[in-house]
């Protein structure tokens, strides 16, 4: 059927560049929304509106693709980042919830979307997808994850008073337990998939904070915008190289087809 046909994908492979590119992703998304919230200082509320127009700008356009297309599928995932820090500090300080109740709120949506996902769909999976109402439920369940992985990095440096390195450090070990348990056990792969997505957004936060925060508050204090564009661009040479490793795969496959 043509809907099973991994040509017919619309997402990225998971793959050492999906993980780099999704922290750098979660890094733009976090400098982001501290550019349109604090800033330019339109408050929570105003910059949720306009980073939500843009996420739903380009998840349309996302959804309308008929195969993968990496910088509206990156684009996307800055918007569900973006979106998500607004979401987490709207629910956390705007109204009040504060970093434990919102969490427990998010994680519990989370698991309500995967739930759905796989009673309507019979499995979840993160790649390849191909159908529409499939990709639906992933992009609900990535911009829930990464208001959850805000609150939780919002919780270790506010809450814990953790610098920003240390805020860091703590997700990256969670991470490497992660991937340790991928490769050495039999657990889950898509479980382990939610969970390193979770956290890597944290760590990409803590990581935006440490480059635009002020020095007293253990930052470098670099301006948002010129943390925002060092990021895209990065972000854009791994897209570049991304790309000519995927079509030397096409390629080396076909070869060993023909």
């Amino acid at each position: 059927m043509k809907n099973e046909n991994i040509d017919f994908n619309k997402v990225a492979r998971i793959t050492v560049f999906f993980w780099i590119l999704k922290i750098l992703a979660t890094t733009l998304g976090e400098v982001l929304g501290d550019f349109f919230s604090m800033s330019l200082n339109i408050g929570y509320t105003y910059s949720l509106i306009i980073t939500l127009v843009f996420f739903l700008v380009f998840l349309i356009i996302q959804l309308k693709q008929e195969r993968f297309h990496a910088a509206i599928y990156w684009l996307v995932i800055v918007g569900t980042t973006t979106v998500g820090t607004e979401i987490s500090d709207l629910m956390d300080r705007t109204l009040g919830t504060g970093y434990t109740l919102g969490s427990l709120i998010l994680f519990t949506a989370l698991l309500v979307t995967l739930f759905l996902w796989h009673r309507n769909v019979g499995q979840i999976k993160v790649y390849p997808i191909t159908q529409r109402r499939v990709e639906l439920y992933y992009w609900i369940a990535i911009l829930i994850s990464n208001s959850l992985g805000t609150a939780f990095g919002d919780y270790l440096s506010d809450d814990l008073g953790l610098s920003y390195l240390t805020g860091a450090a703590i997700t990256a070990g969670i991470i490497v337990v992660v991937v340790l348990l991928h490769y050495l056990t039999k657990i889950n792969e898509i479980l382990l998939f939610w969970i390193a997505f979770i956290f890597t957004r944290p760590f990409g936060a803590t990581f935006g904070d440490f480059l635009t925060k002020p020095i007293e508050k253990g930052g470098l204090n670099f301006s948002r915008g010129i943390a925002a564009l060092a990021t895209a661009l990065l972000m854009g040479v791994l897209m570049f190289f991304s790309h000519r490793h995927s079509e030397k795969r096409k390629l080396s496959y076909a070869q060993l087809s023909s």
